[in-house]
């Protein structure tokens, strides 16, 4: 702390000098990086609110030892590459000690290369492309599953539950949906599911019904979905129904969204998802889920992740007694406990897995249905 020397002064005579150590304020910068604004902002805003969720459960418990505060920083990243290292490099200006993001693969893959030039911990809630860890970077941590952990999960579920031989796929030529529609296509041709079509629509399309026309011409089995956002998703589903597409639905992770199913209603009904599965019986989860819900209302697909991803991280740096990215590292790599979305462990490539489960669309409720262990749920 510094220190200051004051001198007395009465009557215009100096008396002796005293000292006094000034009081400062310390704070705990962390920062988050999610679409804010644009057709992601439902999602970004669950991870921003997941991480303050988190803030709020530390400084419950007593914080962090030598600071006075928590304070988070979200930057909008609206899931454009060049907007995601600006907001690398504002965060690093701003010396946080970790940041919790992004959540399109495309933003998270260039802002984490950013932010790995001054050795920044990042935890991605969301990113699930493979080459989010595959590169290498020693401080990039992800909490969320993988898309070649996903991609098989999905097919195995087509191949038993619904008995599916072909299969016609799209896209949005996002790195995230493209990337896992390619895994989806490489694992049906190995567990014996014919591709008879795929293609790509582009982000912010509002007509589908060319590729939908192609679709039902084609006649598969499974026409599976995979788009970057919810709110695509939920307005392919719509017109899928309006044409009479005669295919079973499956998609990914990013329908998992209340908002899909508030958009797509009726259309929506009957739609599997598959997603990360979360004991919601858990005393983790029902204790994260009663503050989230009392102050920012339903839990999106991946609040969840970036609460577990905020606690994890704020427990790194109190075990470690310090914000030096090599000890928080270290601490991260020791974590072993159950969290709200699942149990926490890293591996040393940063990954924390995930089990990945089919979810039906039943009355409005994501209903689970199947697991890749059980199989079809009674």
């Amino acid at each position: 702390m510094r220190k200051r020397v004051l001198s007395i002064i009465v009557m215009g005579l100096i008396l002796v000098p005293f000292m006094f150590t000034a009081v400062c304020a310390k704070t705990l910068k962390i920062g988050s990086m999610s679409p804010l604004t644009g057709p992601y902002a439902a999602d970004g805003n669950d991870i921003k609110n997941g991480v303050l969720t988190a803030i709020s459960v530390i400084e419950a418990e007593g914080g962090i030892p030598g600071y006075d505060k928590i304070q988070l920083f979200p930057q909008d990243t609206a899931c454009d590459p060049k907007q995601a290292v600006a907001s690398a490099n504002k965060l690093i200006n701003l010396e946080v000690a970790g940041v919790i993001g992004a959540y399109c693969s495309s933003s998270t893959i260039p802002g984490s290369a950013t932010l790995d030039e001054e050795d920044i911990i990042m935890i991605t809630p969301a990113s699930t492309h493979q080459d989010v860890t595959d590169r290498g970077l020693p401080y990039m941590f992800r909490m969320c599953g993988r898309d070649d952990a996903q991609a098989p999960a999905a097919v195995k579920f087509m191949k038993e539950a619904l008995k599916a031989k072909t299969i016609f796929i799209v896209d949005d030529k996002t790195t995230y949906s493209q990337g896992l529609a390619e895994g989806v296509a490489k694992a049906a041709k190995a567990m014996g599911i014919e591709v008879v079509g795929s293609d790509h629509v582009n982000q912010g399309d509002k007509d589908f019904s060319a590729i939908l026309t192609m679709a039902k011409r084609a006649g598969a089995d499974v026409f599976y979905m995979s788009l970057q956002n919810h709110s695509s998703g939920s307005i392919m589903a719509i017109q899928a129904k309006r044409i009479g597409l005669k295919s079973q639905i499956v998609s990914q992770d990013a329908m998992y969204h209340p908002n899909f199913m508030k958009v797509a209603k009726a259309a929506a009904e009957g739609i599997y998802v598959t997603y990360g599965h979360t004991d919601r019986t858990t005393a983790a989860y029902k204790a994260y889920e009663k503050i989230f819900t009392a102050k920012y209302g339903e839990i999106g697909a991946y609040g969840t992740y970036a609460y577990d991803g905020a606690i994890a991280l704020l427990k790194a740096i109190k075990a470690a007694g310090s914000t030096d990215p090599k000890k928080v590292k270290a601490q991260l790599l020791k974590l072993d406990y159950e969290g709200a979305s699942k149990h926490i462990k890293f591996a040393k490539n940063g990954d924390s897995g995930s089990s990945y489960i089919a979810f039906k669309v039943v009355n409005g409720e994501y209903v689970p249905y199947w697991t890749p262990a059980d199989g079809v749920l009674k």
